[in-house]
């Protein structure tokens, strides 16, 4: 018997096989934009409750103040509006007396929520930088479909995500009764305590409490910043052919772009090759290189170089000096210098005017100008 194997279904998803190579900038920039990031939300949440029960821990005795302020303040509003109209209260005031508590609770309150706030943004731009963007907000109809629904709940994340959740419910159960254990008989003399210093108490108590709880919940949180970096690294890996794909997408194709090159060598070549009849001598190795050289005080200062090449091209511009009567001259070491310092179009650079200016000087004298 035969047993016929379809090999994809071994292969990881994505085209061009396994995803091995780090995502490139492209990609990254291209999630970024999409609201993918790296990073946290427990950063956020155990640094805000960290932040929360500091600012208690300073703020406890004038918050109770300013409750209790607000509780006599409504107490008497109520006693006496009830005594003014014979145990009874007008709608309206109830209304009006329910907004002011309302705007009272709210200033007070106002800077727990603030200071949450500012720690939540101060995280996330720790995080991942500030570069806001709207698209994590649209909806997605492809999370609408059960299957994506059933693979999610039983994924690999999901399952971290319920590791996390006991392991923050473990450690902080057991923060709480190491704390607590040591407190119960206090907590039993808050009967005998004047109601202030009762309060100011309990509220030491909790916000203590608080902070050891914010700072075992920190350790879960940096744990899990790491965990998610990891498979946001992963996550984003790219195959050599996505790799491939997007160069060509971003840079164009490899090929064609080598094609233009050449194109562009063989305009600059017959560019070259029509401007060398103006040359004054070819400077030569005199097999490997040639290069023509050209002086004109109307143009320049200093020679220029019109054309040069190497192997073939050199013998081709030789050729062509030859059918143009113009003079060879072999020199190695200048022919070399002006080959790999000097482009096409260029003027000889002055390290080079004594060598050039000799050889000029010889030709002249062959032509009978000197």
């Amino acid at each position: 018997m035969i047993l016929e194997y379809n090999l994809q279904f071994f292969a990881k998803d994505g085209p061009g096989g396994e995803k091995t190579e780090p995502a490139t900038p492209k990609k990254l920039e291209d999630a970024r934009k999409e609201g993918q990031v790296a990073k946290s939300r427990e950063i956020a949440v155990g640094m805000g409750l960290l932040a929360l029960f500091l600012l208690l821990k300073i703020w406890v005795g004038r918050l109770a103040g300013q409750f209790l302020n607000l509780f006599e303040y409504v107490y008497s509003r109520i006693s006496d509006t009830v005594v003014f109209w014979n145990g009874e209260m007008p709608v309206n005031d109830v209304r009006i007396l329910a907004f002011q508590v309302i705007l009272q609770l709210l200033i007070i309150v106002a800077p727990i929520f603030l200071v949450g706030f500012l720690v939540a943004f101060v995280c996330d731009l720790v995080q991942v930088g500030w570069k806001p963007t709207g698209k994590p907000l649209m909806p997605k109809f492809n999370k609408l479909s059960p299957i994506s629904g059933f693979k999610r709940l039983f994924s690999v994340n999901s399952l971290v995500e319920l590791v996390k959740s006991i392991a923050k419910i473990v450690l902080i159960c057991y923060v709480c009764y190491q704390y607590l254990k040591d407190q119960w008989s206090l907590l039993f003399l808050f009967y005998d305590k004047p109601f202030l210093e009762a309060i100011r108490d309990i509220g030491n108590l909790v916000t203590d409490l608080g902070i050891r709880v914010s700072a075992v919940y920190m350790v879960i949180a940096f744990a899990d910043l790491i965990y998610q970096r990891t498979k946001f690294a992963k996550d984003m890996r790219m195959t050599k052919q996505e790799i491939k794909d997007e160069y060509k997408n971003s840079e164009g194709d490899p090929q064609i772009k080598s094609r233009i090159r050449q194109k562009m060598r063989e305009v600059s070549q017959r560019r070259m090759m029509q401007d060398l009849p103006k040359a004054d001598v070819v400077i030569t190795n005199p097999t490997h290189y040639a290069v023509a050289i050209q002086y004109d005080p109307d143009i320049a200062q200093a020679p220029i170089v019109l054309a040069k090449g190497e192997d073939f091209l050199a013998a081709k511009i030789k050729e062509v000096a030859r059918e143009n009567k113009i003079e060879i001259v072999e020199n190695k070491p200048l022919a070399r210098m002006l080959y790999a310092n000097v482009d096409v179009g260029q003027v000889v650079p002055p390290e080079l005017y004594q060598a050039v200016a000799e050889v000029l000087a010889f030709v002249y004298h062959l032509q009978g100008k000197v």
